[in-house]
């Protein structure tokens, strides 16, 4: 097939560090093209990926934007969503595949019959658009995708009978064998955007009552590291301090660090997050929400690292409880599974991951969805409204 694989404007894919979407994409992509596809990239035009083109409305990413007022930056995905227009009606495609939130679906559905057919992975909280998935009609062009059961179900109806299936994340899973426990450091890793849904807060608290240290990696808000915090916070009246979570991590993180038993790294990419992975003693993920995909718990079974996390949205279904990872509902219960958590070996962590996270079973499932919304289209009466329908 020849595909358009649209992520959106804000990282370049894949991504310098913190990006989980983009790192799906990058995957995806790259395991797509290993199998004989023709993959064309939409994204900024930073991406270092190889693709069969690159699609792009920006010369780099937009993230930094992100926590600015809503006017101030839905212009940037629609510039985006225009650009990724203009390239349906340039060159042919036989199905356009987005990740952008909300305006990818609109913008192509409102294209019409004379556009490819349009599949659109969720991979947010549903319920934080609600408005838009209980009226949007794909009037059997544009179809959906969860990345896991827990999500679609938490979708409002008219999304749900839109939805073909629910795909779960991957991650490249063919790196060195897992090192040995005792061969690993004692740290915790948090790797994730550090916000009060994360719960980076009660990560830092629950290994401090374990006797752990732990290492914080991810941005906070549009900044990636201290030093760039830090810079703002020495400048009056930097934008970047504006941003919710930079003044709750300064509020409610920040205090709770000491640079050596609890400190925060920023975010990282490559060789730098590949290490943290497999040296950790553990992946630390103690959400305040119903998590959608959970893109890093594949990333740490995958370097064998056990997983302890809260059962909220996906995790259950991720995290084998007492073989693969421990789950927890509360503070004290973390505490509890961190000092447990040497009880997990990491070839079975490993393994798991193999089986169920590997690229080339994303890739597969994405080829049958492909195929569906294809068929779907070509029998699709461009009146009638689908969300009624039986």
């Amino acid at each position: 097939m020849r595909v358009l694989m649209d992520a959106g404007p804000w990282l370049p894919v894949p991504p310098l560090g913190y990006g989980g979407l983009e790192n799906v994409v990058a995957t995806l992509t790259t395991a797509l093209r290993e199998r004989g596809h023709t993959v064309v990239l939409a994204a900024s035009g930073d991406s270092p990926l190889a693709a069969d083109g690159l699609v792009s409305a920006f010369p780099t990413g937009r993230f930094e934007r992100l926590g600015l007022p809503y006017p101030q930056v839905v212009g940037d995905a629609h510039a985006h969503a225009l650009a990724v227009a203009d390239a349906v009606a340039a060159e042919p495609f036989d199905v356009v595949h987005t990740h952008l939130k909300v305006v990818g679906p609109a913008v192509l559905g409102a294209l019409g019959p004379a556009a490819p057919p349009v599949l659109a992975t969720l991979h947010w909280d549903l319920r934080r658009n609600v408005s838009f998935y209980e009226r949007f009609d794909g009037r059997g062009r544009v179809f959906f995708a969860g990345v896991s059961d827990s999500q679609v179900v938490r979708g409002p109806d008219a999304l749900r009978r839109q939805t073909l299936a629910a795909v779960p994340l991957a991650d490249p899973v063919d790196g060195p064998p897992p090192l040995p426990r005792e061969d690993r450091d004692d740290a915790v890793l948090v790797l994730a955007r550090i916000c009060e849904l994360k719960g980076t807060d009660t990560a830092v608290r629950a290994c401090a009552a374990a006797g752990v240290p732990v290492v914080l990696a991810g941005p906070v808000g549009p900044f990636a590291g201290p030093a760039a915090l830090d810079a703002a916070v020495a400048t009056p009246g930097h934008p970047g301090l504006g941003h919710p979570d930079v003044a709750w991590f300064l509020r409610e993180v920040a205090p709770l660090l000491d640079g050596e038993r609890a400190r925060w790294v920023g975010s990282v990419a490559g060789a730098e997050k590949d290490a943290l992975l497999r040296r950790a003693r553990a992946l630390l993920t103690p959400v305040r929400w119903d998590e959608p995909g959970g893109t890093a718990v594949c990333e740490a079974l995958a370097a064998g690292t056990p997983v302890v996390a809260t059962p909220r949205g996906c995790l259950p279904s991720l995290v084998d409880d007492g073989r693969t990872g421990l789950l927890a509902a509360d503070e004290a219960g973390l505490a509890t599974a961190l000092r447990r958590v040497g009880t997990i070996d990491p070839e079975v962590c490993a393994a798991e991951a193999r089986r169920r996270f590997a690229p080339a079973v994303m890739a597969a499932a994405y080829e049958e969805l492909y195929a569906e919304v294809v068929a779907r289209a070509a029998t699709a009466d461009p009146d009638l409204e689908s969300v009624g329908s039986p």
